[in-house]
């Protein structure tokens, strides 16, 4: 353990709840609140803190944390941390915190009351009455008592929907690929939650009268309900989106609603926040549209605040990391021993869960060579783990609750150590399958001075530094096919900075594997103009983080 500081300075960076700056005080700490910087202020302000605390306005630079060479914590008052480079974070040693439960409840509740609105047409009548339109035949509405709730996604949030779904006397039933049938059962015994039945999502959709969603935003659930999948939803169906804006095609959900396949739908998200005024779903009296107020609530607000301030002040006081989306609970010194390591582990873990086509049911993780001799080597572990679940997860996993949550999700997680990494002085090793091993895929890593390297991936041996973006084909081995692809990526404005090819496959003849390094993510567009390419038979786009 070491040393606690004695005076730290804490510096608050965007408004938060007073009840922040009290609980800072209750431990001796008189945080600074430095409001409305951006990254120039930030400069100068940073050097000799040691703790910065945000919410989503300001922004957590690289240069910001190498100007903070004191820095020991980062702060996020809610659950995502979109504005701080974590990666850079990571490779200082320091910590970012969030406080993931801080607005479970108020999201929950804000979805239970979407759903009664769209039931009741609760706006319309409110705007139809203030205007002097007293006719309630045209505004007749459903009960939900009986009716069946389809939860998409089974994480926090989920659960608190699914909970006062089942207390309003609905039937609940749910999808949620990476969760078990043993951790359903786990979960619904501590939850309160028995009897919920565990459905594919077509079967969900089409046997729901109402369908809440409830899943993280990543490239496996953009566009999750399009025009295909909402044709399958039950006809009358009522849709609430509380989690992502791109979970749903929005052009296909107005069409689905003007052709009558739908009776409604209440969304909290955007693609766009806020949206165009020739947005395809303003204006329809049967969709009610709100601002994002998912953690909009006194409450919410408090808690975020209360919780993100104890967490702050108790690693400060005790160097133990609670909630941390970066770090496990090491003492500083060797967190900054482990840092490359564990960018380099987080990288593998986030590869993988990008890489898989279905649920991982299977993890092998293996230390070799100099690095399995370090002490708390566990960490690196959780550290993978943690990558590879938050992918599929609401931006709650953390490293002490990722064992619980993978195993709530049937993984089974296999740790050895061995004395020889071969050529190399250190080596990680991960290989993760599906359920009876129908799919397997394998990455193995090492660092370079401070800066992790990918070494082989499945059965290619490469030399690849894991961040930025990334382009996994499966092409025709022939002249020209590279050519191409890259022509095609620079129509649509996307700079390669390198290639790494892989041999003759051995599982596809006449075919190869290529990863191509990108300055600029690709967008929908352009990666369907690549998978459009005769010569090429499969494209994947993978986002490795800054």
């Amino acid at each position: 353990m070491s040393t606690p500081l004695k005076a730290p300075r804490v510096i608050v960076c965007d408004d938060l709840h007073p009840a922040a700056l009290e609980q800072f005080r209750a431990h001796g700490i008189d945080a600074e609140v430095r409001l409305g910087m951006d990254e120039a202020a930030l400069i100068q302000a940073v050097p000799g803190a040691h703790a910065l605390v945000v919410r989503s306005a300001t922004k957590i630079t690289r240069p910001v944390l190498e100007a903070a060479p004191d820095l020991v914590v980062v702060g996020r008052a809610g659950v995502g941390v979109d504005n701080v480079d974590v990666a850079a974070a990571t490779e200082r040693g320091v910590v970012v915190m969030n406080t993931p439960t801080g607005n479970t409840t108020t999201t929950g509740e804000l979805a239970i009351a979407l759903l009664c609105s769209l039931a009741r047409h609760v706006p319309q009548a409110d705007r139809g009455t203030r205007s002097g339109d007293w006719k309630k035949k045209k505004l007749m509405g459903t009960e939900i008592t009986g009716k069946v709730l389809g939860v998409v996604g089974l994480g926090r949030i989920g659960r608190v929907v699914a909970q006062r779904a089942v207390g309003l006397c609905m039937e609940v039933v749910a999808y949620d690929p990476y969760l078990s049938k043993a951790g359903l059962s786990k979960m619904g015994a501590e939850s309160g939650l028995e009897g919920i039945e565990l459905l594919e999502l077509d079967d969900l959709l089409q046997r729901s009268d109402f369908v809440s969603l409830h899943v993280p935003l990543t490239d496996e659930t953009r566009g999750l309900l399009g025009e295909e999948r909402l044709g399958r939803m039950k006809p009358g169906a009522r849709l609430i989106n509380c989690a992502r804006g791109g979970l749903v095609d929005e052009a296909a959900l107005a069409q689905a609603l003007d052709e009558g396949h739908l009776s409604g739908a209440a969304l909290d998200v955007l693609e766009q926040e806020p949206p165009p005024a020739d947005h395809p779903l303003l204006g329809r009296e049967n969709v009610i549209l709100t601002p994002h107020l998912g953690a909009s609530s006194h409450e919410a607000q408090r808690n975020v605040a209360v919780d993100v301030a104890e967490q702050i002040a108790t690693f400060l006081e005790d160097d133990v990391a609670h909630n941390a989306v970066n770090a496990p609970a090491l003492p500083t010194t060797m967190r900054r021993e482990l840092a490359p390591f564990l960018l380099l582990a987080e990288r593998m873990g986030s590869y993988l869960a990008q890489r898989m086509d279905t649920p991982i049911r299977k993890v092998e993780f293996t230390l070799a060579g100099e690095v399995a001799k370090k002490d708390q080597v566990g960490a690196l572990r959780l550290g993978f783990l943690v990558a590879l679940l938050r992918r599929s997860l609401e931006g709650s996993v953390n490293f002490v609750n990722a064992p619980m949550l993978a195993g709530e999700r049937g993984i089974s997680i296999l740790e050895d150590t061995e004395g020889s990494a071969g050529n190399y002085t250190n080596l990680i090793k991960a290989r993760v399958s599906s359920e009876g091993g129908r799919e397997t895929h394998v990455i193995s890593g090492t660092v370079f001075g401070n800066g992790p390297r990918f070494v082989r991936v499945d059965d290619m041996h490469v030399d690849l530094p894991p961040g930025g973006h990334l382009l996994l084909t499966r092409h025709t081995d022939q002249p020209g096919v590279l050519g191409q692809i890259g022509t095609l990526l620079g129509e649509h404005g996307v700079n390669v900075s390198r290639v790494e090819l892989g041999p003759h496959s051995t599982e596809f003849e006449g075919q190869a594997t290529a990863f191509f390094s990108l300055y600029d993510a690709l967008d929908d567009g352009a990666i369907e103009d690549v998978r459009a390419l005769d010569a090429v038979h499969s494209a994947r786009r993978i986002d490795m983080g800054a």
